[in-house]
């Protein structure tokens, strides 16, 4: 079951006029240390925090509390599954904000679309209520 939603469009400009204007001040305030080796090593560094940015903002969003209520900008990062595909790894207030959105013996899945088109840079979230998956046979 669905129970969060949340969408966000970036302007990459403005995430590079922060950069230049900001620098690590900036990018120490929003992202986490791995969001920030990521962005770094990018060709198109504005582009790619951007798409962070816009996911963050989708994220609170779709918990449903938006940059407030005990939810931080660093509570929610950006990570990349073993295959590639983005997801959401959630701490502190923005942790304890999905722990109260789902329902007792379900797990939460978050589902993260990542995208830019310069000049912008867009986000989509999905938080989900799964079962606990079947423990998984040893095949002989």
């Amino acid at each position: 079951m669905i129970v969060g939603i949340g969408s966000d469009l970036c302007d990459i400009n403005r995430i590079q006029r922060s950069l230049d204007r900001f620098g690590d001040r900036f990018t120490h305030r929003i992202f986490t240390e791995g969001e920030r080796a990521k962005s770094d090593r990018r060709a198109t560094r504005a582009a790619s925090y951007a798409r962070r940015f816009a996911a963050k903002e989708a994220c609170s969003k779709a918990l449903g509390t938006g940059l407030r209520l005990g939810v931080f900008w660093r509570d929610m990062e950006v990570v990349n599954m073993p295959g590639g595909r983005p997801t959401m790894r959630l701490s502190g207030g923005a942790l304890a904000r999905l722990k109260t959105m789902i329902p007792a013996g379900m797990e939460p899945v978050i589902h993260v679309s990542l995208t830019d088109d310069p000049p912008m840079a867009q986000a989509f979230v999905i938080i989900e209520a799964l079962p606990p998956a079947p423990p998984r046979q040893d095949q002989a």
